[in-house]
């Protein structure tokens, strides 16, 4: 009798938990999904969602960086939506909100119905699952893809049947279609598989094989993009990008992977990775999750040694992750309360942190506090601004005139805030660091400056390295002629700094010594230094092909001072090609009185006069003020 009193205490004790756990989950997710949405309104588009708009706007079934899906999605939601952020994202959201509920499934499958609960949650805690979906990326379909293969699998080794095959041959198409990146799930999965007996026995199954079949079917498209392109898609995805070569800054990728995760959970999947295959008492499809997880996580550690490390890549074992995170509760269990309430804590303040850094993105008076900062997200800011300056100089020109960006990423972002996914955009390192340029091209978007119209030409000088600015004005010279005096965009204290030139109908370059947009370079003060009441300015300007008139000193992006313009300083040692016919006369300094201005941030910059009439103002940098 008192046995059968402990286990039905038990059975209540266990009811109460499940009870407790769902309603987190329920709570969790109803919450995150409506956070998102008001995020996702907000945050302006990042480049590269602009290009997959772009990339929907020309239907095809693969694309030079990407297979079609992302791009088909984007083209979903503003056909439903309407031209809006939100509208291009809704799809992507949609997908992200799914991903939790497959967590959820097969951890309560194969753990308990307590521990599939708490799988969700940590799904909808970890800052990469739970900020999925806010922007319209490949990963959001591509990790639907791969929860969609972890769940068949895992059913297909307890049993074999059209049902659970048709699934996996489901998901594979949806990776196929995702990114080429769903290659590496595909081999990380069999090599699970390969280890567990079981494995071995299921990949000897005909109905396995067919659905890896339709799998391998879904990749043709891009087959034949690739076959028709000179292979320009695979040598960028698995040549151009990479290095494959040894560098130590891998080490920054493993370090990274804890704040992206949050410590804890981090070492909580670890963990799992490496006990989980040969846990006593795990089943196979148990030991399945944490195998999949643990050689997919390994080897992309491993290759963060030798892979790319100019683009974002921190989100790569995020497919990893969602395997290890269904085995997580079983491990996480035997954790002291102390230990399981800490994991919950910095989970929940990982996720408040990656949603504010979203968010700060959204808000022009955040941005603008992190305008001098690493972290400031320069490619989310500034197209609108940018699209209003845009659309008053087109006014103000001849009708006809045509829109003609520097790069890629104006093309697509201006593309977007002007529904119009036909601007032609300048050959640029950028389109070809980005696999865009093949692109571009097979759209007959790359131009060289000839036109019989008038252009408008929009450039940010922030899209190349400072020290190869000066070689990029030239190249546009080369293009162009002397370049005309711009209209200058400057959006959060110059940090994103837009130059708009009004050219002429060109069948050829104007003739004339090239005439560049000024550079700047102040060495006192430094960034963030901090300042007293008196301060002096230093540094050097010059403006090829016309000179400087004269430099002025603003403080808040008002006028302070002249600044003493013109004393001996040569930088044609660093500037060899440069043509200002000043040289060496190209230094200013200025003596500033600040008694009168409150003590505080201020933002010091430079306005720039040149000779030929035009006025470029510079970017700001941030001094305090302290008395």
């Amino acid at each position: 009798m008192g046995s059968s009193l402990n286990g039905s205490t038990g059975s209540v004790a266990v009811v109460e938990a499940e009870s407790w756990w769902r309603k987190c989950f329920l709570l969790l997710w109803a919450s995150a999904a409506a956070i998102k949405l008001l995020v996702a309104s907000q945050l302006p588009l990042f480049v590269d969602e602009a290009f997959y708009w772009q990339e929907g706007q020309h239907l095809a079934p693969a694309y030079s960086d990407l297979p079609g899906l992302t791009a088909w999605l984007t083209r979903l939601g503003v056909e439903l939506g309407g031209q809006h952020v939100l509208a291009l994202r809704l799809p992507f959201l949609a997908i992200a909100a799914i991903i939790p509920w497959f967590v959820v499934r097969m951890s309560a499958r194969w753990f308990g119905e307590v521990a599939g609960w708490q799988a969700g949650v940590l799904c909808l805690l970890m800052p990469l699952s739970g900020t999925l979906g806010l922007l319209a990326v490949p990963d959001v379909p591509m990790a639907l893809a791969a929860v969609l293969c972890l769940h068949a699998v895992a059913r297909l080794l307890r049993q074999v049947n059209a049902f659970n095959a048709v699934e996996l041959a489901f998901g594979l198409a949806l990776g196929a279609l995702s990114h080429y990146r769903f290659l590496g799930v595909i081999g990380m999965g069999l090599m699970a598989l390969l280890l567990l007996p079981q494995g071995r026995r299921l990949l000897r199954d005909s109905r396995v094989w067919m659905a890896l079949s339709v799998g391998v079917v879904a990749w043709l498209p891009l087959l034949a993009w690739n076959a028709d392109n000179h292979d320009a898609g695979l040598r960028f995805q698995l040549l151009d990008r990479h290095p494959w070569r040894f560098h130590l800054e891998g080490l920054f990728f493993l370090l990274i992977q804890p704040l992206m995760v949050t410590p804890l959970l981090c070492g909580l999947l670890w963990l799992v990775a490496w006990r989980g295959g040969r846990e006593p008492g795990w089943s196979a499809p148990m030991r399945y999750f944490a195998l999949a997880g643990g050689v997919s996580t390994a080897m992309i550690f491993t290759l963060g040694f030798f892979t790319d490390i100019e683009r974002i890549s921190f989100h790569w074992p995020l497919p990893g992750y969602l395997a290890l995170l269904v085995a997580a509760p079983a491990l996480l269990a035997g954790w002291s309360p102390r230990w399981r309430r800490l994991l919950w804590a910095t989970m929940a303040v990982g996720l408040v942190a990656a949603m504010g850094y979203y968010a700060m993105a959204g808000s022009p008076g955040l941005r603008q506090s992190l305008a001098d900062n690493k972290f400031y997200p320069r490619n989310f800011i500034g197209w609108e601004p940018l699209a209003v300056a845009v659309r008053d100089e087109l006014a103000q020109m001849p009708e006809g005139s045509r829109l003609l960006a520097g790069s890629f990423k104006i093309g697509a972002e201006l593309g977007f805030q002007l529904g119009d996914p036909d601007i032609a955009v300048l050959p640029h390192a950028l389109n070809d660091r980005h696999g865009r340029t093949a692109q571009l091209a097979l759209w007959g978007l790359i131009g060289d400056g000839r036109s019989e119209v008038p252009q408008l030409l929009v450039v940010n000088p922030a899209d190349q390295r400072f020290r190869d600015l000066l070689v990029r004005y030239h190249q546009l010279c080369k293009w162009f002629g002397p370049l005309p005096g711009p209209k200058t965009v400057s959006i959060d204290h110059g940090r994103q700094r837009f130059l708009l030139f009004r050219l002429p109908a060109l069948s050829a370059p104007q003739p004339g010594p090239c005439v560049t947009p000024a550079i700047a370079w102040v060495d006192t003060p430094l960034p963030r230094q901090v300042v007293g009441d008196q301060l002096e300015v230093t540094g050097w300007a010059f403006k090829d092909g016309v000179g400087l008139r004269s430099v002025e000193v603003l403080l808040d992006g008002q006028p302070l001072q002249l600044a003493d313009y013109g004393r001996a300083l040569d930088v044609r040692a660093v500037w060899p090609a440069s043509n200002d016919p000043q040289h060496p006369h190209v230094g200013f300094a200025a003596q500033l009185d600040l008694s009168a201005v409150p003590a505080g941030t201020h933002w010091l910059g430079l306005r720039l006069h040149g000779n030929d009439g035009s006025s470029e103002d510079w970017a700001q940098q941030r001094i305090e003020l302290r008395r």
